[in-house]
């Protein structure tokens, strides 16, 4: 069995990139995809010699070999898959949880209109190589404080074992990993012909100036953990009229630290005092989630294991630029009928203190000391009933109490912000699921390019 690593997860073409593999094959190579509409073959080395190295703990750099891979001048930025392949000949899977490293190839001086950010660090948070994670056995940190996970192990996409509840609607691929959200979205950005440069969030966090001369960032999927510097330039970009666009859910809900040169991330979660690293309360962060995305997990909520029930998103503004050729009314409902249902596996909300049997969802008078931004918009909104395995507490409420929804919407400060509200946007576009779906995403995409 042969594993590996990038020592970075981003890098620039033409620069170096190492890989740290090992195993015990006799020997092994590496062969580099691109990830389009499909696996496109970018590059292939000779036979190397495969080196047996123990497996590490899941807070601490394994210190595998390195193997170093030139990467071209010429490579398009894009989400790149190395395959270590061995004689045996076992083809590659994006549900790969071996013999397979992610890395991107970063935009550089904004080729492209649009810059699609990819998670890595929540991808790491759920990683449970090396037989922890955040959310089993985490190993703790003194300073900063709290749960510490490396970034130099197998995993972060692919190629590593991932914590979690299967998804009942798609087994075929674990959630917090590339092959469930991000994998889907970008196919069908290529066969739509959407083109974007792409980077991860660790690239943001390092060079904040990456974001200039883009007018639209894209997050889809689980965008869980950010570090502060990486909300600041993202804030700083929308604030000089960049435009973002979030496809996901349950965003920017946990603050890290990366430490000892970005090798290692920290999250402290939860303790007699509280969850220091909370972005919403003042007992953490005291920094709203929702002055970011205009909408917050703790208004909505998470239903991991077995089918949803839902009543879908009810529309609040059919005549609203983003439902621009769907040919919907107030009070008609989108991704009730979907599979999986459009209101996904975790779901954002907004303070709503009333749902009326149309549907028509009413904000809260209380909204502003939730971090609602002004002049947020909800365009539709999907109640979340009692039935629902999380209902997170908040300002006013404690768990299960008050309003829960997934909410659509939109606001603008400087540029717009676009917020789905569910995690499970991607899984019912990228299999063509429903039409209305599409031209949603189209509207934003085709806006929000463009402004």
């Amino acid at each position: 069995m042969i594993r590996g690593y990038p020592g970075r997860p981003g890098v620039r073409a033409g620069e170096s990139l190492t890989l740290h593999v090992a195993g015990d094959e006799a020997r092994f190579r590496i062969a580099i995809h691109r990830w389009e509409d499909g696996l496109v073959p970018v590059w292939r080395s000779n036979w190397l010699h495969a080196e047996q190295a123990p497996e590490g703990r899941a807070d601490e750099d394994w210190e595998w070999p390195a193997y170093r891979v030139e990467t071209d001048a010429d490579w398009p930025s894009g989400v790149y898959l190395a395959h270590f392949e061995t004689p045996q000949g076992m083809p590659l899977r994006l549900s790969a949880d071996r013999g397979a490293a992610l890395f991107v190839v970063r935009g550089e001086q904004a080729r492209q209109r649009m810059l699609y950010k990819l998670p890595v660090a929540t991808w790491h948070a759920y990683n449970s190589s090396g037989g922890a994670c955040f959310y089993t056995n985490p190993p703790r940190a003194a300073q900063p404080p709290g749960a510490r996970g490396s970034l130099r192990r197998p995993g972060g996409g692919i190629g590593g074992e991932t914590w979690g509840a299967p998804d009942h609607y798609d087994c075929r691929s674990a959630r917090q990993t590339f092959a469930h959200w991000d994998a889907r979205f970008i196919r069908w950005m290529a066969r739509n012909s959407y083109a974007a440069d792409f980077c991860t969030d660790l690239d943001i966090h390092e060079q904040p100036e990456l974001l200039h001369g883009y007018r639209l960032l894209v997050s889809v999927g689980h965008d869980e953990y950010w570090t502060e510097r990486t909300r600041d330039a993202v804030e700083d970009f929308v604030a000089d009229g960049g435009n973002l666009a979030f496809f996901g859910a349950n965003l920017c809900w946990w603050r890290i630290h990366l430490v000892d040169d970005a090798s290692a991330m920290v999250c402290h979660q939860g303790s007699k005092q509280g969850a220091w690293d909370h972005w919403w309360p003042p007992t953490g962060a005291g920094r709203p989630e929702d002055q970011l995305t205009g909408s917050s997990y703790r208004h909505g909520g998470g239903w991991w294991d077995g089918p949803r029930d839902t009543r879908g998103y009810v529309v609040q503004q059919p005549e609203h630029w983003v439902f621009a050729g769907t040919g919907f009314t107030r009070g008609d409902t989108l991704g009730r009928d979907t599979w999986p249902p459009l209101a996904g596996y975790e779901c954002d909300g907004v303070p709503v203190d009333h749902v009326a049997p149309d549907g028509t969802a009413l904000l809260s008078a209380w909204r502003d000391e939730a971090g609602t931004p002004d002049g947020y918009q909800l365009l539709a909104a999907c109640p979340l009933d009692r039935r629902w395995q999380e209902l997170p507490p908040r300002e006013r409420h404690g768990p299960g109490e008050g309003v829960h929804l997934a909410a659509m919407g939109v606001f603008r400060r400087g540029g717009t912000v676009f917020s789905a509200g569910t995690t499970d946007w991607a899984q019912v576009l990228g299999d063509a699921r429903d039409r209305q779906v599409e031209r949603i995403t189209r509207n934003v995409l085709d806006r929000l390019g463009a402004d």
